[in-house]
């Protein structure tokens, strides 16, 4: 073979294996903008699906928490686990001495309420309860009570210093919300003590 038609094969394989190396990038491009797209409309379709819920406090005789599932009907069955939120994060707050200690802090619910503890399987803080299952157009009660005022509330004035706290704060709750076949949703409550209700989802 001559020199000529060496140079010719080579030319020929280089190219082959430039265009050989565009199709495989440009098949790789193509599948990451398709899987891509398939996210962006996976990710819209979750959010169209965003649970309706709404909750509100009956306070009249025994307090009261009620949630009900408005729609999408199409989730079928929903399970809704709610946990009482704190009024504001305090896991940052430095440990000044003679002041409660984080571990202290956590023992508080720091709002106007709490769910029972024991009642509706409530945990003994009574920071959160158990999922539970809903329909749509179904409502779910749970016996909530006041917070506890933390011990170094202290003296005569103590539990009033501490009910005044939060005589006009809503009530803070997470409600995580999952059906079958989708992922699970995360919703923002605050749940105002005049009985009105809180609206929840997209």
């Amino acid at each position: 073979m001559s020199i000529v038609d060496t140079s010719i094969a080579a030319a020929s394989a280089a190219f082959s294996g430039v265009a050989a190396w565009g199709a495989w990038k440009a098949s790789r491009e193509a599948n990451e903008t398709a899987t891509s797209v398939a996210q962006i409309e996976r990710d819209r379709w979750h959010k169209e699906l965003t649970p309706q819920l709404r909750i509100k406090l009956q306070a009249e005789s025994h307090e009261v928490l009620y949630v009900r599932f408005d729609s999408p009907a199409t989730l079928g069955e929903l399970s809704v686990q709610l946990t009482v939120r704190d009024d504001f994060d305090r896991s940052r707050l430095p440990h000044l001495a003679g002041t409660p200690t984080l571990e202290q802090r956590e023992e508080v619910i720091w709002g106007p309420y709490r769910f029972r503890p024991g009642v509706d399987e409530a945990d003994e803080l009574g920071r959160s309860v158990p999922a539970f299952p809903l329909l749509p157009g179904d409502r779910h009660r749970l016996a909530i009570d006041p917070s506890l005022r933390p011990f170094w509330y202290e003296g005569f004035d103590g539990e009033q210093r501490w009910r005044n706290e939060y005589r006009t704060a809503p009530i803070r709750l997470w409600a995580f919300c999952t059906a079958p076949g989708h992922k699970p949703w995360k919703l923002a409550f605050a749940v105002p003590q005049d009985g009105s209700w809180a609206l929840g989802g997209a």
